[in-house]
């Protein structure tokens, strides 16, 4: 054991030293900010494969009683505000 405390003072005596050469003026993230940079990238890859579950499982294709249905419907609609604008 006095080995392993001979070997810490003589790491803190050349890390001593490093430390005093930076600048105390300049900030720095740190550990916290590394946390809070992956929780949100792991948040937007959660987010993005649910988006793409949930666009996978979407029908685009439209049946034809669904499409004629909407052309009747615009067209009723558009013959109704014609007349109201005269």
């Amino acid at each position: 054991m006095p080995d392993m405390s001979a070997s810490a003072s003589l790491a803190m005596t050349h890390l001593v030293p490093l430390a005093k050469e930076l600048d105390e003026d300049k900030v720095t993230p740190g550990v916290l900010g590394f946390i809070v940079f992956a929780v949100m990238a792991l948040a937007v890859w959660a987010l993005m494969k649910s988006m793409n579950r949930h666009m996978g499982r979407v029908n685009f294709a439209e049946s034809e009683e669904t499409d004629g249905s909407a052309r009747a419907t615009a067209t009723e609609t558009a013959g109704k505000g014609a007349g109201k604008q005269g």
